[in-house]
């Protein structure tokens, strides 16, 4: 099964065939076709198939070794080996079955009925030689060497399944590493000494930890501790194969253990945390997290090749750091310049095996694989098999034999794995790396092994599973095991063990005294690529606005590049008057839709040396065919983006995987990495957020509290009520702004095209990054009077968090104060000339969150007549912003002088659902809702019917 040594010559990795080239993305089958499995081409295996052919190369074998070769014996011989060829690759489909692979012995697999000898008509022949044709080294072998061979290979300690792999190239690799009498596992003497010792750290740390901190949930890795030598095989090969860099992301289990003994998180830092204390000072502040959800950041080197590592932080939600590893990994992938080749950074993720079977997010992950600006060139899955999910067995956890096989679906090799073999674990990711340096693919290992105190320190696992701990309790540590083997081997002596256990032991105690009286020195929140970049000022006030205005010169430039069409594109016809009107923009200085304010803040940026990525599922073209980022040329459907030919920044934009959860927890993943672009996500309509709530309410919303971990992704929401369906209105922006506390992130809902430009522009030029959630408009893309003038883009202009109304009116003679936020304003605005009201003011509340407070203040205490103060919404009372911005509303009148004025409420009534799918319900509603907040129509019956508290007694 491979010699392993620590002596090898990587892969040239500038090989022109590398399947992870970027502009070959994508499994090797969906470039070469689908050959017939089993490790030959077609020709070679209709060659080995066929009786004829075959006799014709028996014949040539019997007489080049001297033995009978007339018609009889040749038929015989040619029968034979068909015969043995089948019984090969039926051990290549199905040997896996019948490896050894359970430490506990209670998952028995018996060999199949067509790996014997009976089902092929060799039973009692064990002596006899048949012709294999260089099949597993083997001219000529007789059945019994060709079985105990096949056995050895396939059926030990590690179980291979990589039939259903369509590339040639990729199955005879595999063989070629697995298959053969002489492909035992092998280590060098100081090699096993090696592995040997990290099983004890492994060991010794969890047993340490229990014994000091008696009932704490640690979620040990006690029973998989050959997890230990085998990461660290991925990170010595790695750093041999060309890896600088290695981002992990895992669960619980076994988490700790890895900081410390793979990670090298100091221990001292661990038992500080243990005890109460913090990993960062205390000036940082935050809510910080429960100790095995964090990371960490280190560098460790193997024989003077230093590799970076890096463990991403994530919550108990078990797979949901996938897709952000993956984006983090992309993103470092796209600074270091290996989009190419992806040689360079390496994304390593530790699953448990109920939650890789379970949970989707797994397969939204494993779909990237092989997806343009995706794709990292594979990922290493190792699966900590516990046999077990909290308290289900597996047959009640999944439909499958093996958790795994989930993995089947993008063609990624399958290496089972027994625990209580740290050779054989350290071996399957020796293979791993090398399979992913040299073809770019994701490949799985299923390390089955046992969790000996249950899902954590303080459950009683023998409630529901007393059968299997009752042999967990009788069961020998890893290392007791292994060590027995090793003095067996003559490679240690009796007292190897009990000695490096105590000098390892003696170590933490040291560890831990110093442990008492640390003290984080610094947080590492800003460096590297974040030098430069801080925590923001007092959220409340104006100074955290930046200028974002542009010059006319750049304005004009960026004009041309938008409207530009090469000589040789062949546009489609709509696009073309589409592009007509952008230049009329441009030659007027007037009427800039959103889309157009869009590109102009994209393109600036990447004029500054920023970069730009958008990703969603219609983002080229947009969903509502505003965008049109990518022009498809109608004859050869070859692609031009303008804003690729913009010097000095990347611009990337996506059209996603159908996955909101995987895909937003990517470009998270991705903003995390690189704070110098502007990372985007668009959903197809707000409202499929909510597929990836996770991501929001456990990483974008509260990463930075709880990780110290800034981070400036911008979501971008379609939102309005335009009569559409519970489905396509309403992006939820109640539940955004529940979650907003500790200046955690940005809201906006805005109305105007410039508006829109400068706030994306401010992402990027503030001093810090924050992540920023839009309400983005749909009708309002090619609404009359959303449109902007080209000053409005120029010089010292910057985001308005308050939009004044565009019709002036004396603050003097203003009684009512219409605020919204959105795309209500438009249908207000034209409802109040329609009506006529003279002494009502409309304000828009650009920004939500941080919420806007002082500068409304300044604008209420101008209004020195004003009677009412109305919070108009389209959402039904119980969403939309009404409960948030109540409050702040009443606490701005107080600070203006307005004491014991509270805001009212016009908006549809409370509903369950978010909106109505009838037309003629929606127009009634809305109609209603218009006329209530403006109170100038029947004679004051609309004011009647407004939603007021009972008023505060001025104080």
């Amino acid at each position: 099964m491979g010699n392993e040594n620590h002596d090898f010559t990587p892969s040239d990795p500038g090989d022109p065939g590398d399947p992870a080239a970027e502009p070959q993305a994508g499994p090797s089958w969906q470039r070469r076709g689908w050959p017939l499995v089993g490790g030959e081409t077609e020709d070679e295996l209709t060659q080995a198939l066929d009786p004829t052919a075959m006799q014709i190369k028996v014949k040539e074998a019997l007489e080049k070794a001297g033995k009978p070769a007339d018609a009889r014996s040749v038929e015989a011989a040619a029968s034979d080996a068909l015969r043995a060829m089948l019984l090969v690759r039926l051990y290549r489909v199905r040997g896996h079955l019948a490896a050894d692979l359970d430490p506990l012995g209670l998952t028995t697999h018996e060999l199949p009925k067509d790996l014997t000898l009976e089902w092929h008509e060799f039973a009692g022949q064990e002596d006899k030689e048949v012709f294999l044709a260089g099949n597993l080294g083997f001219e000529w072998v007789t059945i019994g060497e060709l079985l105990r061979t096949l056995q050895a290979n396939y059926c030990g300690r590690i179980g291979l399944e990589y039939m259903h792999i369509a590339d040639v190239e990729e199955r005879r690799f595999l063989q070629d590493k697995f298959e053969g009498k002489d492909k035992e596992i092998e280590f060098t003497p100081e090699g096993k000494r090696a592995i040997l010792s990290a099983v004890v750290r492994g060991e010794q740390f969890e047993e340490f930890l229990a014994k000091k901190y008696v009932g704490t949930k640690r979620f040990g890795l006690d029973g998989g501790e050959s997890m230990i030598p085998a990461l660290e095989a991925v990170i010595k090969y790695g750093g041999a194969y060309g890896v600088n860099e290695i981002v992990y992301g895992m669960a619980h289990r076994g988490r700790l253990n890895v900081l410390s003994n793979v990670m090298g998180k100091p221990y001292r830092v661990i038992f500080h945390e243990f005890s109460g204390g913090s990993a960062t000072p205390d000036e940082v502040g935050g809510s910080g997290d429960v100790k095995y959800h964090l990371g960490t950041s280190t560098d460790r080197g193997f024989d003077d090749i230093e590799v970076h590592m890096s463990l991403v932080p994530n919550p108990s939600h078990l797979e949901a750091v996938d897709p952000v590893v993956l984006g983090k990994v992309r993103a470092q992938q796209a600074i270091r310049d290996d989009l190419v080749k992806h040689q360079q950074v390496l994304p390593v993720l530790i699953h448990g095996d109920a939650a890789f079977a379970g949970q989707g997010i797994v397969w939204e992950c494993l779909g990237f694989s092989g997806v343009r600006g995706y794709n990292t060139g594979g990922c290493i899955h190792f699966v900590i098999n516990n046999q077990i999910g909290f308290t289900t067995s597996p047959q009640f956890a999944r439909s499958s034999p093996y958790p795994s096989d989930v993995a089947k679906g993008v063609q990624a090799p399958i290496l089972h794995v027994n625990g209580d073999d740290p050779e054989a674990v350290t071996f399957a990711c020796k293979l791993a790396i090398e399979y992913r340096q040299k073809f770019g693919r994701d490949i799985v290992i299923d390390m089955w092994c046992y969790r000996r105190f249950g899902h954590n320190e303080g459950d009683e696992p023998s409630f529901t599973q007393p059968l299997m701990y009752a042999k967990i309790k009788q069961h020998p540590k890893v290392s007791d095991i292994y060590a027995r083997r090793l003095v067996e081997e003559g490679v240690i002596d009796e007292d190897f063990l009990k000695e490096d256990e105590a000098a390892f032991t003696a170590k933490l105690a040291d560890e831990f005294e110093a442990g008492q009286n640390y003290t984080p020195d610094k947080a590492d929140w800003f460096g590297g690529r974040w030098s430069g970049l801080h925590k923001p000022a007092d959220p409340e006030t104006a100074r955290r606005n930046v200028h974002t205005g542009i010059e006319g010169k750049l304005f004009d430039s960026l004009g041309r590049t938008l409207t530009t069409v090469p000589d040789d594109l062949n546009i489609h016809r709509t696009l073309g008057r589409v592009l007509d009107a952008k230049r009329e923009m441009f030659e007027s200085g007037e009427g800039f839709d959103w889309a157009t304010a869009e590109a102009l803040a994209f393109g600036s940026l990447l004029s500054e040396g920023f970069g730009v990525r958008l990703s969603g599922q219609d983002s080229g073209r947009g969903t509502f065919s505003q965008r049109h980022a990518v022009w498809v040329d109608q004859k050869d459907e070859r692609k031009y983006v303008p804003l690729e030919t913009v010097p000095h920044g990347d611009f990337t934009v996506l059209d996603s995987p159908l996955s909101e959860y995987g895909v937003l927890g990517f470009e998270y993943g991705y903003a995390m990495a690189d704070p110098k672009s502007l990372v985007l996500w668009e959903a197809q309509f707000g409202d499929f957020a909510n597929g990836a709530q996770i991501m929001i309410d456990q990483f974008i919303v509260s990463g930075e509290v709880k990780w110290q971990r800034a981070n400036g992704l911008v979501m971008l929401l379609p939102h309005g009520y335009e009569g559409q369906g519970p489905e396509h209105s309403s992006a939820r922006l109640e539940r955004f702004l529940q979650l907003c506390a500790n200046d955690n992130i940005q809201v906006c809902n805005i109305t105007e095209p410039c508006n829109y430009f400068h706030v994306l522009r401010r992402q990027m030029l503030r001093p810090f990054r924050k992540p920023l959630v839009i309400m983005t408009p749909k009708s309002l893309l090619r609404h009359p009077k959303a449109k902007s003038s080209r000053e409005g883009f120029l010089g010292e202009s910057h985001f308005m968090r308050i939009k004044s109304d565009p019709v002036e009116i004396d603050d003097t003679k203003i009684k009512r104060l219409v605020l919204c936020s959105g795309k209500v304003s438009y249908d207000l605005f034209e409802k109040r000339e329609e009506l006529g009201c003279e002494d009502v003011s409309v304000v828009r509340i650009e920004q939500l969150y941080p919420f806007p407070g002082e500068p409304l203040a300044v604008r209420l205490k101008r209004m020195t007549n004003l009677e009412e103060v109305v919070w108009c919404q389209e959402e039904p009372r119980n969403n939309g912003a009404w409960f948030f911005v109540a409050e702040k509303i009443e606490q701005a009148l107080h600070e203006a002088g307005h004491e014991g004025m509270r805001p009212c409420y016009a908006g549809r009534e409370e509903a369950a659902s978010p909106a109505t799918g009838l037309a003629g319900r929606h127009k009634v509603q809305q109609d209603a809702l218009l006329t209530i907040a403006l109170g100038c129509a029947d004679g004051g019956a609309a004011q009647r019917e407004l939603d007021c508290p009972p008023s505060l007694p001025k104080v």
